[in-house]
């Protein structure tokens, strides 16, 4: 009887052993291995998602890029069935117009308020910084005013601030647009524009009035942030002056309505506002000649613009812009002095349908002028009735008095005949943007004259024979940004060793709401 009670005791005490390590095993170990399956299906989990979100984000970019194309097929393969088409006119202003041109207003201005019951609207608030560096085989003396002629050029060995451009664009009301732009640099703080341009007038007409460049060819009305060059053309800064030129006046546009884009400006301007208007009533008049006269007396003493411009979409994918330009206008020589200025430019764009943001293009364009300076004929001052007395009157420019320290520039002694001044030059320029951000180009100068300068035409930096060579490597890392390399091989009578070798490295940034490069 007790072996039994022991027998079932024993049994007993198995069983319930059996049972707790049964229950320990449910407990510890089945559950260790489910919590390291759960950490295991949650990684791969969240790695199928983020494998997920990349083949999203991929697929996104691609079709962004597909609708891009497909929409700048359909832009250049829609044909305007008139001149007012405004698909046409869209695609004239993107071959021909200069990037900072007036763009659409956006749809949230940058600042609004009213004033006296008028709204008033920030549409752009913009900084565009150029800096230069370069070494040159000329001399500084030799670069500044004489090789680089142009204001916004970089002028020397080591580095150049360029210009620094504050641009404000705004409406008042659906009627006009006012723009301004300030330029700085280390020579201080300038105002380059300042005018306002109807938005509303029927009949395709368009005013702008105020202070601004002048709408000659296709180089001058830009700003030098707009340059594919580095530098301004030589021929324009021969002609037109290191600043551009650039006057306080108004200028009346015309679309006409021929069946092909097809714009008249004429423009009336201040023909004295001295370095803006070197070829007309300046105080450093061509040549060397000694200035007589700077002031406006009658209508006749301002200056006058005539540009006749027109665009044909060659195919689908080709542009041709073709101008005409006619400028007149007094010079400071004396009282028949007259100057005429004339040209002619084209601008030829090719960029395919299946373009990626612009890329790939080629541009090829060129402007040729001439001016013909009518100089009066000089005579000095000793030899007139009035004496010398009356030379701080006439010939202000030399006179001790305009001098602060008293060192004027000494007249003449002899007379100087009447002469007409003939000055001629051209540039050409083809630039291809071979690869996304990237574009090379080389562009070829030539200017020359005719007539005698004082000292000689050949030691004039102005008037002496010139030729320039300049190759061009581009990277835009975006349409905010920009990074120039060019080398300018120049060859001028003016220098003593005949050639000279330059590098210029410049470097773009453009802060705010300016409208971005266009390719």
């Amino acid at each position: 009887m007790q072996d039994a009670r022991l027998t079932f005791w024993s049994w007993l005490f198995l069983e319930v052993t059996g049972l707790v390590a049964l229950a320990c095993c449910m407990t510890f170990g089945p559950s260790h291995a489910s919590s390291e399956e759960t950490t295991r299906g949650t990684a791969e989990h969240l790695q199928r998602e983020i494998i997920k979100l990349r083949r999203a984000r991929e697929e996104q970019d691609k079709r962004l890029n597909e609708v891009e194309r497909e929409l700048r097929r359909l832009q250049d393969t829609l044909s305007p069935s008139s001149t007012k088409s405004q698909e046409a006119l869209d695609r004239a202003l993107e071959t021909s117009a200069p990037p900072t041109e007036i763009q659409p207003a956006p749809a949230a201005p940058l600042w609004s308020t009213t004033v006296g019951g008028t709204p008033l609207r920030l549409l752009d608030l913009s900084l565009d910084a150029l800096v230069a560096a370069g070494w040159s085989t000329a001399t500084d003396e030799d670069l500044k005013g004489r090789l680089q002629a142009g204001g916004h050029d970089p002028v020397r060995r080591g580095f150049t601030l360029q210009q620094a451009e504050l641009s404000l664009i705004g409406a008042v009301d659906p009627y006009f647009i006012g723009e301004a732009h300030v330029l700085f640099s280390s020579h201080g703080a300038e105002l380059e524009e300042a005018f306002l341009t109807t938005s509303s007038l029927p009949y395709g007409l368009q005013v702008e009035a105020g202070l601004m460049l002048t709408e000659y060819g296709l180089l001058n009305p830009l700003h030098p942030h707009a340059w594919d060059w580095v530098d301004q053309a030589v021929v324009l800064s021969r002609l037109l002056g290191s600043e551009g030129l650039r006057s306080p006046g108004v200028r009346l546009g015309w679309l006409t309505p021929l069946p092909w884009f097809s714009e008249v400006h004429l423009g009336a301007q201040n023909a004295n506002e001295g370095e803006f208007t070197p070829s007309f009533l300046t105080a450093e008049p061509v040549a060397g000649r000694p200035a007589v006269r700077t002031a406006t007396r009658s209508l006749t003493d301002l200056l006058y613009l005539v540009r006749w411009e027109n665009f044909w979409n060659l195919t689908s994918e080709t542009g041709l812009v073709l101008g005409t330009n006619f400028l007149h206008g007094p010079n400071s020589t004396g009282g028949d002095g007259q100057t005429w200025i004339y040209g002619a430019d084209f601008k030829l764009r090719w960029r395919p349908h299946n373009n990626f943001r612009g890329w790939p293009f080629f541009l090829w364009q060129t402007e040729v002028h001439k001016r013909d300076y009518t100089a009066s004929y000089y005579l000095p001052p000793s030899q007139t009735p009035e004496g010398p007395h009356d030379q701080a009157t006439l010939f202000p420019r030399h006179s001790p008095s305009h001098e602060p320290d008293g060192s004027g520039e000494p007249l003449p002694s002899l007379p100087i005949p009447g002469e007409i001044l003939r000055d001629a030059g051209f540039y050409t320029q083809a630039l291809y943007g071979f690869r996304y951000g990237w574009a090379g180009g080389v562009r070829i100068e030539f200017a020359s004259g005719k007539g005698a300068s004082v000292g000689g035409r050949s030691q004039d930096p102005l008037r002496s024979d010139r030729w320039r060579l300049s190759p061009l490597l581009v990277w835009h890392p975006t349409e905010y940004s920009r990074l120039r390399l060019q080398y300018n091989y120049d060859r001028a009578q003016f220098l003593a060793a005949r050639d000279a070798h330059t590098v210029w490295l410049s470097a773009e940034i453009l802060y705010g709401r300016h409208p971005a490069h266009k390719y």
